[in-house]
Order: structure tokens, then sequence, then C-alpha cells
């Protein structure tokens, strides 16, 4: 097990490092870059524009730049925003703890509805609830994320006055309650999408796992419905669901992006997302990394979550 992951961390680290060349290569050769807003400034004169090129590395070819950029982040240096001037990591570490509780509260309330909900629409396969649970589904799938927010919004916030309307806490009150109110709607509409996913994947592991003999063999046993379930049935029907849960821990940041503008959240995804409109380099290629080490973390996790849920399984 050491030696494969051993094995899996080298495979990442190349990964990464290839994730950060071609991403870095696009977004300087893209048309514009963060000059191009002083472009069009008559008051901006072309010597100002060509010291700010210089005092930003801009005429020198984006290759050369990479190298620099590389080194100083494996000296956990990750450069100063274009736009602030400030440092990125602390940019990052004053808006982490906001998406951290915003993508814990989706991927918990995600894990707590999608294992129930799919679990039923195997158990009650063609009933009324399976049929209701399936139009839900493919509801939330085709469902504009920016649409159903601002409904909840219209709903629950300016009709019901039962939740806030946005933000992250009341003025004067940094509780927890107020955070967990505040937290309701922007963690509903993050985790809506998995919980419709990882709901109808279950279900159809679930559907493959009722007709094993060893499922028919512990019930002719005599063993109770809810032991079979939990031990013979959903553990087995697990095993796919986890690739698939590995591999939307990074969506969850880009859904953030989305969720965090619509309820005023002050999080990274509203961070990365300033970062993209002013062609902010630096914080947009830590926003990258951080999004591509998350898909690589996750799908390892994964597979060690094999191991944990079929015994049979071992990494050499």
């Amino acid at each position: 097990m050491t030696r494969y992951v051993l094995q899996r961390a080298a495979q990442a680290v190349a990964l990464l490092a290839l994730v950060s060349l071609v991403g870095y290569a696009i977004m300087n050769l893209a048309p514009g870059g963060p000059l191009a807003v002083y472009m069009h400034n008559p008051q901006v004169t072309p010597e100002r524009i060509a010291i700010l090129r210089h005092q930003l590395g801009f005429d020198r070819p984006w290759y050369a730049r990479y190298v620099v950029w590389a080194g100083a982040l494996l000296r956990g240096q990750w450069g100063d925003s274009y736009y602030t001037g400030r440092p990125v990591l602390a940019m990052i570490g004053e808006r982490l703890p906001a998406t951290l509780a915003l993508m814990l509260s989706a991927f918990g309330l995600a894990i707590a509805l999608a294992i129930p909900l799919g679990t039923f629409a195997a158990t009650h396969k063609y009933s009324w609830g399976d049929t209701a649970l399936s139009f839900g589904s493919f509801f939330a799938w085709a469902m504009p994320t920016f649409w159903f927010g601002l409904m909840l919004q219209l709903l629950f916030a300016v009709r019901w006055r039962l939740l806030p309307v946005a933000g992250m806490h009341e003025v004067g009150n940094a509780s927890l309650p107020d955070l967990a109110r505040h937290l309701v709607l922007p963690a509903l509409v993050l985790g809506l999408g998995s919980i419709a996913s990882w709901s109808r994947y279950l279900r159809s592991s679930l559907l493959d796992v009722l007709s094993q003999d060893y499922v028919r063999t512990a019930r002719a046993k005599g063993l109770p419905e809810a032991r079979v379930r939990r031990r013979h049935m959903l553990r087995n029907a697990l095993i796919p669901i986890a690739t698939l849960i590995g591999l939307d821990l990074h969506a969850l940041v880009g859904g953030a992006v989305i969720t965090e503008s619509i309820f005023g959240w002050p999080g990274m995804g509203r961070l990365f997302l300033e970062a993209l409109n002013n062609r902010d380099y630096p914080v947009q290629m830590a926003g990258l990394m951080m999004s591509a080490a998350l898909l690589v973390a996750g799908n390892l996790m994964a597979d060690l979550a094999y191991v944990a849920l079929d015994p049979r399984i071992r990494y050499q």
C-alpha cells in the first residue's frame, strides 16, 4: 500500500507540473492581459504602460516567466496579485475558511441525502417514490444553478423571510447559529447537483447488487433486512460511487464560483471570478492549481476507499 501511494504521489506531481505549464501558457498567450484596461485610457501614456510591462515581466517570453513563477511556487511563494498588489497566499488565506465551510456543508448535505434517496429508489423500483425521485434528479441536472439560487432567495429570504438573502454573518453577529442560517441556502444550491447524480448512480449500483447471489443467501439465512442492506448491499454498491465522489470534489470549487457570487459569500469562488475578470494571472494560477490538486487528491482517496469498502482489493 505504501509503495502504491508513493507511486501515485509521484504521478500526481508530474501531472500537476504539466497542468501548470499548459495553464500558464494558455493564460499568457490569450489576447489582452492585465494591461489591456490601460490601453484605451488617454490619461495613461505609452511610456507608463511600458514601465508597467517591465515591472510585471511582460517584456520577457511567457516560458521565461513560467520558470520564475514555478520556482517561486516551489519555495512557497505564490506571487503578488496584479490587481491589488497583495500576496496571493494572504488573499487565499482570508477567503479559505469561508469556502471550506460552504464546501463541507454542501458535501455533508449531499452525502446525507444522496445515500438514503438512492437506497429508497433502488429498493422501491418503479414505485411512485422512485418515479418522483427520478423526475427530481433530472430536473436538478437540467436546472441552471444561478436560477435555482435566485428562486430560493426570492422564496425563503424575500417573500417568507425565513433565511438571510446573502452574506455570511449579520452585522455584529458572528455566532455559529447565525453562520448556520446563512449556510442553508448556498449549501443546498451547491450540493444539489451532487445529490441528484450520486443518488442516481447509487440506485443503479444497488440494482446490480440486488441480483447477486450473496444477497439472496444472506436473506435466506434469515438476516434482518436492515442488516442485509447495510452490510451486504450498500457497502458493495458504494464502490463505484466512491470514484464519483472523489472526482466531484474539485467540482464543488467550480460550483462555488457561481454560488458565492449569487449569495455574496466571501469565499475563494468570488476571488477567482474577480481574478478572471481582471486578468489577474497569479490568482488565476492559484485557483487552477488548487482545483487540479483537489481532483488528483480526490482520485487517490477514491482508490484508497476501495480497500476499506472491499477487503478483496489490494494494491501492490
